[in-house]
């Protein structure tokens, strides 16, 4: 009797973003528990397992806004064989990079400092605690390597399941055009 065949492990991270994309991929329904014939779930917000452990596919979405990102980004590729950007943010910066075209220091003054309405002596806050902002989104591809682009705002839960079974499969993923999204 031959042993099962290994199961992929696959994580998952959400950085500068709505969240979207991860609420696409449980749009997959029941089809999830097909998939999870075929793959274990690591580092996610599925699981709440915290460390960033090796595995087969890592998916992050969202661009990069802070330090924390960044770190967080390295990490998934240093400990993922196959790495996805998901999503218009990962990909491009999406809406998060609106603030590209505004100076971090300025923003954080108006914000924190000089709005109307603010107490007066008001201080942006300077945590340690608290990641320092970069002074513009970046998409993934701009840090790290990037084997794979899954687009989409959000990808549909179509689009996922397409792309994995094909990854899972050991075929390059393909997207048709009516897989694609951006609502």
């Amino acid at each position: 009797m031959s042993a099962a065949p290994r199961k992929l492990k696959l994580a998952t991270v959400s950085l500068a973003g709505c969240f979207g994309c991860h609420m696409s991929f449980l749009d997959m329904d029941e089809r999830l528990f097909d998939l999870l014939e075929h793959i274990e779930l690591g580092h996610s917000p599925f699981t709440d397992i915290k460390e960033i452990g090796t595995c087969d596919i890592g998916l992050i979405e969202g661009g990069l806004c802070n330090a924390e990102n960044v770190t967080v980004l390295r990490a998934m590729r240093s400990h993922c064989k196959t790495l996805v950007a998901v999503g218009a943010c990962a990909i491009t910066g999406g809406l998060p990079a609106q603030r590209n075209r505004f100076d971090v220091g300025v923003m954080l003054t108006e914000v924190y400092r000089t709005r109307p309405g603010l107490r007066a002596g008001s201080l942006i806050p300077n945590d340690p605690e608290l990641p320092l902002p970069l002074n513009r989104v970046h998409p993934l591809h701009e840090v790290v390597q990037v084997d794979y682009f899954l687009p989409g705002c959000p990808p549909s839960a179509d689009a996922f399941w397409s792309f994995l079974t094909d990854l899972m499969a050991g075929r390059t993923p393909h997207l048709g055009h009516g897989e694609m999204r951006y609502d």
